[in-house]
């Protein structure tokens, strides 16, 4: 699946979307198993999509609706649900979920979505815990953080998962930009208080955008980093007449093209 290219109109995008659509098959084995022994019902669709929660700069996890790991939610992810299921030949389900790193079910979401990784300050064990997902397949994507200070909370909270690796800039050129979609333009994508104000950032220094990741040893790409961006708000507003209709769809391209390859790879 390493050498897929193309578009979803096409041929290889249709044998792409066939191998992503038994991959998940497969997927859903292994969670409904899971879900057995922990004496849970099975999962309703191939793919839940998960938000990650966190404790602000280390404190106690709550659901405080002022809570940065709660961001856009759960519009942002449901809309973003919707266009995967739309877009795509995944059983996905807009019944979102969350997750906590030391949650056992942890493992049965081969994707989690973080958002505002600035306030995201681990501690040994969770790093361990996120570390440990990472290595056995997971996929985490980071969004909507901005500025020096958010990035260097982020990195440090990298470091603590990842102390031997480097965070590294994505190139135009990677697969994870082109396993369904070709998203080799890079256009800051902002937030909705941004597009109001006629900008694209939502930091004073929150420019340019970044998108960057880590690697494992063999070249897989397990966290794909949007820095400076907002995909969550553009998923969230994508009915909205206020925000840009083209940031929408790049948006969604993004996002689903770091699922296929999650799911791929």
């Amino acid at each position: 699946m390493r050498s897929c290219r193309g578009r979803a109109s096409d041929s290889r995008g249709r044998r792409l979307s066939r191998a992503a659509r038994g991959l998940g098959a497969c997927a859903a084995l292994v969670l409904i198993a899971a879900a057995a022994q922990r004496g849970e019902s099975p999962p309703s669709a191939e793919f839940h999509f998960a938000r990650l929660a966190f404790g602000d700069l280390g404190r106690e996890i709550t659901s405080d609706r002022r809570e940065p790991w709660l961001r856009d939610f759960p519009d942002a992810d449901y809309h973003f649900m919707q266009g995967v299921s739309r877009l795509t030949r995944i059983d996905a389900t807009d019944e979102i979920r969350q997750v906590r790193l030391e949650d056992d079910s942890l493992f049965d979401y081969p994707v989690i979505y973080a958002v505002k990784a600035g306030y995201m300050r681990l501690d040994d064990r969770e790093a361990a815990r996120l570390r440990e997902y990472l290595q056995r397949g997971g996929f985490l994507i980071v969004d909507d953080f901005h500025g020096p200070y958010d990035w260097a909370e982020f990195e440090a909270s990298m470091l603590r998962v990842f102390p031997e690796r480097r965070i590294v800039d994505l190139a135009t050129s990677d697969e994870v930009f082109h396993v369904l979609y070709d998203v080799d333009h890079r256009t800051q994508i902002p937030g909705i208080q941004a597009v109001q104000r006629g900008v694209t950032w939502e930091h004073p220094e929150g420019v340019p955008a970044h998108w960057r990741g880590i690697y494992d040893d063999d070249g897989r790409l397990m966290v794909a980093i949007n820095f400076n961006m907002d995909l969550g708000d553009a998923w969230e507003h994508a009915d909205d007449a206020v925000y840009p209709e083209p940031l929408t769809t790049l948006a969604y391209h993004f996002g689903i093209n770091y699922i296929i390859y999650a799911m791929t790879h």
